[in-house]
C-alpha cells in the first residue's frame, strides 16, 4: 500500500500565482474575494472580462483596460531574469473618485506577489495623502489578499513598508515622502534580476526633481513606473508624460463620468455650477489638463495658439527689430538671445553658461548688425560687463533690471510688467517657434497673491524649489518688451563701421 502523497498548499499557491506573471488583471481577480467580501465596492465585471474569468464582480472598466495593457507590455518585453529590458512607463490622468489609490494597491500586490525580490518605492503629493489614503488603501487590500501571509505590512509614520517575511531587506516596497530634500531615496533600487518599480499617486504635484532621480532607477532588470493624478498643473513632469515624453509613456485619460463607482450627481453639480468647459470641470471631472493652472500666469491655450504659428514676412517686416539677452554665468541656466519683430519671434542663439563678456558681446553685436535691430535689452543680473564691452565697440545697449520699478501701476516690478506685456502679445497673435523648452518656460511661472492686487511673479529660486527650471528663453523674449520702440529708432550710426573691429 503506497503512502499518501503530502501536499504543500503554499507551494501550490506559489505555482498558481506564477501563472499570472504577465496577467495583472488575472491576478487581481484571483487574489481578492470579489464575490464574498462585503467591504469591496461591488462593480459588475463587463464583457469580455466577465466571461474570461467567470466572475460577477471585479475592477471597473478603465482599470481592466489599464491592467491588460500592462500585461501586454510585460509579455512583449519577455524579461529573462538577467538581461535588462525597456522600462514600462504608464501614466493616467483622471477626474475625482475613480479609485487611483486602489489601483496603486493592486499594482503593489501584483508585483510583490509575482516577482521574487522585487523592490519598489511609492510616493504621493503630501505625507497625509501617502499615509491616510495611498498606504491605507494598500493595507486594506493586503489584508484581503490570498498572498497576505507572505508579507509584513507596516504603517507607522516613517516606517511604511511591505516586505517579504523571509527576505525583508531584498524583497520589499517602501513609502517615501516626495520632498526634494528626500530625492536621493528614489535613486536606483538595485533589483537587476527582478523588477524595480515606482508608483506616484497624485503625481501632478510631485516635484520634478523626484522624477529626475527616479529616472535613473529604471535602467536595470524589468523596471516599471506608474503615475496617477488629477491633471492640476500645466507644467512639470506629470504633464510632460502626456506631451513632451508621450512617445515613451503609455498614457490614459479617465473621465469620472464613465466610472461606475463615482458620484454622478456630484459630478453633474460641478458641471452645472462651473460649466463643462471650465478648468474646474476639466481637472475634476474630465481628467483633462487645464487651460491655466490656478496660479499660472500665462495660459496654456495662449501658448498653444502661438506655438509654431506661421507668419508671412509682410505681416511683420515693417516692425522694428528688438533683441533681448538673458545671460547666464553659473549653474544649468542657458545664455539666450531672442529676437522679436512685431508678432514674429525667433531664438537667435542659446549657449551654455559663459562669463566671457567680450566673446558674448561680439556675438550680440553680430546679431544686432545682421538683423538691423533698433534696440538691444540685456538683463542687469549678469549683463553689466557685456554692456560695457558693447560700449567699447560703439554699441548702445540697455541694461534692464528685473527688480526695477514698473511703469505699469498694476505690476510690482519690471519683470512682472515685461511678462504681462508678453502675455498680451501672445493673446494678440504673437508667434513663437515650435520649441518645447520655450513652451515650458512660458507656462512655468506662477503668480504670488498680493493684497493690493498687483501682479507679482514667483522668483526663479521658488520655481526651482518646485522643480521647474529657470525660464531663460521666456525671460529673453520678455526683455524685448522692456522699453517702447519707435519705428525709426534704428540708428545707422550705431551699426556703422568703427575703427575698433570686435572680430579682430
Amino acid at each position: 500500500m503506497s503512502a499518501k502523497r503530502k501536499t504543500n498548499p503554499d507551494l501550490e499557491l506559489a505555482q498558481d500565482i506564477a501563472e499570472y506573471y504577465a496577467d495583472p488583471l488575472g491576478f487581481v481577480i484571483y487574489a481578492f474575494p470579489w464575490d464574498t467580501e462585503k467591504s469591496i465596492q461591488m462593480v459588475e465585471l463587463k464583457e469580455p472580462w466577465a466571461s474570461r474569468f467567470n466572475c460577477t464582480y471585479g475592477p471597473d472598466e478603465w482599470a481592466c483596460k489599464f491592467l491588460d495593457d500592462l500585461g501586454e507590455q510585460i509579455a512583449e518585453r519577455g524579461f529573462d531574469g538577467f538581461t535588462a529590458v525597456d522600462p514600462i512607463l504608464m501614466a493616467a490622468a483622471s477626474g475625482h473618485g475613480i479609485g487611483k489609490s486602489t489601483i496603486c494597491a493592486w499594482l503593489i500586490m501584483f508585483i510583490m506577489s509575482t516577482r521574487p525580490f522585487a523592490k519598489g518605492i511609492v510616493t504621493a503629493n503630501t505625507s497625509d495623502q501617502l499615509k491616510t489614503k495611498t498606504w491605507a488603501e494598500l493595507g486594506k487590500w493586503w489584508r484581503m489578499s490570498i498572498t497576505r501571509h507572505w508579507f509584513d505590512y507596516n504603517s507607522g509614520r516613517g516606517s511604511m513598508s511591505l516586505s517579504h517575511r523571509e527576505h525583508k531587506e531584498t524583497w520589499r516596497v517602501d513609502a517615501q515622502t516626495c520632498r526634494e530634500e528626500n530625492s536621493e531615496s528614489f535613486a536606483g533600487l538595485h533589483a537587476a534580476n527582478s523588477t524595480p518599480f515606482y508608483i506616484f499617486d497624485e503625481a501632478s504635484a510631485v516635484p520634478d526633481k523626484i522624477y529626475e532621480v527616479a529616472e535613473g532607477g529604471t535602467t536595470d532588470g524589468e523596471p516599471m513606473w506608474f503615475v496617477f493624478g488629477n491633471p492640476t498643473r500645466n507644467t512639470g513632469r506629470f504633464r510632460e508624460c502626456f506631451r513632451k515624453f508621450r512617445h515613451r509613456w503609455k498614457t490614459l485619460r479617465v473621465d469620472s463620468r464613465d466610472v461606475a463607482i463615482t458620484n454622478k450627481d456630484r459630478l453633474q453639480g460641478w458641471i452645472d455650477d462651473y460649466g463643462i468647459d471650465s478648468d474646474f470641470v476639466k481637472i475634476r471631472v474630465k481628467g483633462e489638463f487645464p487651460s491655466a493652472s490656478s496660479k499660472q500666469f500665462i495660459a496654456e491655450v495662449d501658448v498653444d495658439a502661438a506655438f509654431g504659428k506661421h507668419l508671412r514676412e509682410p505681416q511683420y517686416s515693417f516692425a522694428p527689430v528688438v533683441i533681448g539677452v538673458d545671460p547666464a554665468w553659473t549653474g544649468d541656466d542657458e545664455f539666450v538671445i531672442y529676437k522679436r519683430q512685431g508678432l514674429y519671434s525667433e531664438m537667435l542663439g542659446k549657449y551654455e553658461k559663459n562669463d566671457n563678456d567680450i566673446e558674448m558681446a561680439q556675438i550680440i553685436a553680430r546679431f544686432e548688425t545682421e538683423h538691423k535691430a533698433s534696440i538691444v535689452n540685456v538683463d542687469l543680473g549678469y549683463g553689466t560687463g557685456i554692456v560695457s564691452a558693447g560700449t567699447t565697440m560703439g554699441r548702445s545697449w540697455n541694461l534692464i533690471s528685473f527688480a526695477g520699478k514698473s511703469s505699469d501701476m498694476g505690476c510690482v516690478n519690471k519683470r512682472a510688467e515685461m511678462w504681462k506685456d508678453m502675455r498680451d502679445w501672445l493673446k494678440g497673435g504673437g508667434a513663437i517657434p515650435p520649441d518645447d523648452v520655450m513652451r515650458t518656460d512660458l507656462t512655468g511661472p506662477e503668480t504670488v497673491p498680493k493684497l493690493d492686487g498687483k501682479i507679482q511673479l514667483e522668483s526663479k529660486e521658488d520655481m526651482k524649489r518646485r522643480g521647474i527650471p529657470s525660464p531663460n528663453r521666456a525671460d529673453a523674449l520678455a526683455l524685448t518688451f522692456a522699453m517702447p520702440v519707435l519705428d525709426d529708432s534704428f540708428s545707422e550710426a550705431n551699426h556703422a563701421e568703427h575703427d575698433f573691429d570686435p572680430y579682430a
